[in-house]
Parts: structure tokens; C-alpha cells; sequence
């Protein structure tokens, strides 16, 4: 697979400033932007914004404040974040307003995690090789992580250092992205599949929704700080939109083999669960080299989707290569 996008860089692209002024450290001898330092420093300044913004002081005689902290600040890949930054960068959106609003992601993802593990649920007892929030905290905290989690998220982006007409761009694309036509929906569609044949195409919808909205909120939404969606970007917009949706449906087709194949270690949680629930998947329908040559082909895709943007693209085009290794790592060929 070629990910060559972006591959001869120099120091005039814009956007290098958006973490924090990384541009001249996070560069080789070549020249050559490292991903490994950007999404490191990256990750961090995120993980530092939640530990503020989720104040454990606020605690009072409650667990709430504690599980939420927990849900959020213990582990995780931080794909969603790291989508967001950069397409910040694409857009030279500010560091300390990217650092706010991929906080605020970090915190909706945690809340679909959390009641996608609850018993009425998916009922797992491990998320990112730790105890479940239900597990740890009892299942009522863990309701109200999850919509307290929802809340912190939409009051970040209602105080982002950005103008009035942005920050209500950012608040209707995270509501959206977890609305019956997103996340909540794709979760319903999910249970209601539950033992029963259906067409690849369905699973495919599900997908989109489930988790493939959030990953699109997350790569608009690093744009949105600082660009408006209108008639002059629509081009724009439209390479995002095609990019991410071919990248979310990859990340879950990953997923999808490797429930099927992977160890608690791998995956961080309790492997075979979409089997022992008789959930059908990507992989099951398709069958294990069939869907990996499937993600393969959305992230060549989602490749082809930024090309037209060239070096401005160059950190997304970097999550595209850290996705696709970590396809070849824990999902080889057989």
C-alpha cells in the first residue's frame, strides 16, 4: 500500500505551528515532519487539558468527579484527538484552542465508551486493559459518567478562546456526531443486528454511525476552529468528509478482525465478544483476509481523498501510515 502523501516537506508548510511551536523540534535531519513527536507532545497537551477541565477538587462527597477522571485520563489511543489536531494544523488552528476542543472529543468518546460497556449494552468488564467504569464505580455512577461526560464536552466547546459563530459550528458537529443519526443511532442499529443474517451494506451503516460520526466530528471539527464551512471551502470540506469516513470505517473493520483474532493484551478489553454475542461484523460476513483487504483499500482511500491538498495535509496523511501499521502489526496476513 502507498502512503507516500505528503512525503516531500519542507519548513514553508503552513499549520507547523499548531502544537505549540513543535515545527523545527519535531523535524529530522531530512527536513520531514516526525509523527511520533507531534502525536506524542500532541496526546499529552490533550491529556493535560482533561486533567484542568475535569478538576478532581470538584469531587464533594460524590465518586462522580473520580470515575470521570478515570473514564478519560487512563490510557487509550487517542486516535480521535490526534485526527482533530491534525486537521488543526491543515487549518493553522491555534494549539491552545485545539488542546480545549480535542479535550472535548477525548470526553464524548469516553461517554460512548463508558455506556457501550454497560451491562445493558455490550456488558464488558475491561476497556483499555482496566476494570470498566460500571465494574469499578457500580452501574448508576457509571449512567451519570457517561451523561456528565456529555456535558463537560459541549461546556468546553461553549468556552473556547474562538468566535461566537465557530464555537457554535464546533458545538452542532459534536451534538450531531452522537445523535439518533450518529453514535446513539448506530448503537441502536447495533443491538437491534443482534443474531440475525444481514447484508454487509447494513453493517457497513452501522459502522458509519456507531463510530465512524465521531471520527468525522473529530477531523472537522480541528478545521472549524478556523475555518468556516462555506461556498470557498467546500473543496475543502469535502476532501475531509471523504477522508474520514473512509478512515472510520477502516478503524472498525480493524476492530472487527481483531475481536475475532487478538488477545486481551492487544485489545485492551475481553476479546471474541461480537462472537459470543452473535453480533454480525465485517469480518464474520466477509471473512477475516477478505475485511482486512477491505480496511486496506478504505485507508489507500482515504489517502487518495487529501492528495489534492498536498502538504497542508501532511499530519493526516501521518495517521493514515500509523493506522496502516497497526493493521500490519496485529492483524498480518495469514
Amino acid at each position: 500500500m502507498n502512503m507516500q502523501t505528503g512525503s516531500k516537506l519542507h519548513d514553508d508548510r503552513p499549520g507547523v505551528s499548531a502544537l505549540g511551536g513543535l515545527g523545527a523540534q519535531a523535524r529530522g535531519a531530512s527536513g520531514r515532519l516526525l509523527p511520533e513527536i507531534w502525536m506524542q507532545d500532541g496526546a499529552k497537551r490533550v491529556e493535560q487539558a482533561l486533567a484542568r477541565l475535569l478538576c478532581a477538587e470538584d469531587d464533594g462527597e460524590t465518586e462522580l468527579m473520580a470515575a470521570m477522571r478515570y473514564a478519560t485520563l487512563h490510557g487509550g489511543k487517542r486516535t480521535r484527538t490526534l485526527l482533530c489536531l491534525a486537521a488543526g494544523a491543515l487549518a493553522d488552528t491555534p494549539a491552545h484552542m485545539l488542546d480545549d476542543v480535542g479535550a472535548a472529543i477525548e470526553m464524548m468518546h469516553a461517554c460512548t465508551l463508558v455506556h457501550d460497556d454497560l451491562p445493558a449494552m455490550d456488558d464488558d468488564v475491561l476497556r483499555r486493559g482496566l476494570p470498566t467504569v460500571h465494574v469499578k464505580f457500580g452501574e448508576a455512577t457509571a449512567i451519570l459518567v457517561g451523561d456528565a461526560l456529555q456535558a463537560h464536552a459541549f461546556l468546553t466547546l461553549a468556552n473556547v478562546d474562538a468566535p461566537g459563530d465557530n464555537r457554535i459550528a464546533l458545538v452542532r458537529e459534536l451534538a450531531q456526531a452522537v445523535s439518533a443519526e450518529g453514535a446513539a443511532g448506530g448503537q441502536a442499529m447495533d443491538l437491534s443486528l443482534v443474531g440475525k443474517h444481514v447484508e454487509l451494506d447494513r453493517i457497513v451503516a452501522m459502522h458509519r454511525m456507531k463510530s465512524g460520526a465521531l471520527v468525522r466530528a473529530s477531523v472537522r471539527m480541528g478545521a472549524l476552529c478556523a475555518i468556516a464551512e462555506d461556498a470557498a471551502h467546500a473543496a475543502l470540506y469535502c476532501a475531509l468528509d471523504r477522508y474520514s469516513a473512509c478512515f472510520g470505517l477502516a478503524l472498525q473493520v480493524v476492530d472487527d478482525i481483531l475481536d475475532a483474532t487478538a488477545d486481551t493484551a492487544t485489545l485492551g478489553k475481553t476479546p471474541g465478544k461480537d462472537a459470543a454475542a452473535q453480533k454480525p461484523t465485517c469480518a464474520s460476513i466477509m471473512g477475516l483476509q477478505a475485511a482486512r483487504q477491505f480496511a486496506l483499500d478504505l485507508l489507500r482511500d482515504a489517502e487518495e481523498a487529501i492528495a489534492p491538498l498536498g502538504p497542508r495535509a501532511e499530519r493526516l496523511a501521518q495517521m493514515l501510515q500509523r493506522a496502516n501499521a497497526y493493521l500490519f502489526k496485529h492483524a498480518p496476513c495469514a
